[in-house]
């Protein structure tokens, strides 16, 4: 991946600055990873398509940020809500598909660790706003006021969802052991 996929993806009338652009690629080679593996856990299929499209985003919005330090946050903001409508997408998808179990691939399975397995599978099974809260406060470290940003909720739903979340994925790993 590079920012020359990125660039390919903006119109042609819709030229970029110089500085903005040398900026967005900053950020891009230090955090694209890390947005990437962001939207793999919210659940996203396609995890490098959305941090690629949020990066993407950012690169024609950023001339247009009131506060340049704001990208980061701007970025992960884009991969929740990418990853939030991917899945809205996907439900409509296969309410009119007969239903498949979706297989983790081989090297997905071999990458993965058990007890990782565990907490993955226990966290995906939280519903997405709550999954979001405690991937963002526990994966990413960030503070309330980040989180409730980044999901475009207030400090107070934040709080609730990462409680509810917590309590729920306790209750899934207890009943495992």
């Amino acid at each position: 991946m590079g920012m020359a996929n990125l660039h390919a993806g903006l119109d042609a009338g819709s030229p970029v600055p110089e500085a903005a652009a040398a900026g967005v690629a900053a950020l891009f080679r230090a955090r694209y990873p890390e947005m990437v593996r962001l939207a793999d856990l919210l659940g996203a299929d396609d995890p490098e398509d959305i941090a690629q499209e949020a990066f993407a985003r950012l690169l024609r919005k950023q001339g247009s940020l009131r506060n340049p330090d704001a990208a980061l946050a701007y970025v992960r903001a884009s991969v929740c809500n990418l990853t939030r409508n991917r899945h809205r997408h996907l439900r409509v998808v296969r309410l009119r598909t007969p239903a498949g179990r979706h297989e983790d691939s081989s090297e997905q399975a071999v990458l993965l660790k058990e007890d990782h397995r565990e907490v993955l599978a226990a966290l995906a099974g939280l519903p997405p706003r709550r999954r979001e809260a405690i991937v963002l406060r526990y994966w990413l470290d960030l503070s309330e006021r980040e989180i409730a940003e980044a999901m475009g909720v207030s400090p107070g739903t934040v709080k609730s969802n990462v409680s509810r979340g917590l309590a729920a994925l306790a209750l899934a790993l207890g009943e495992k052991s």
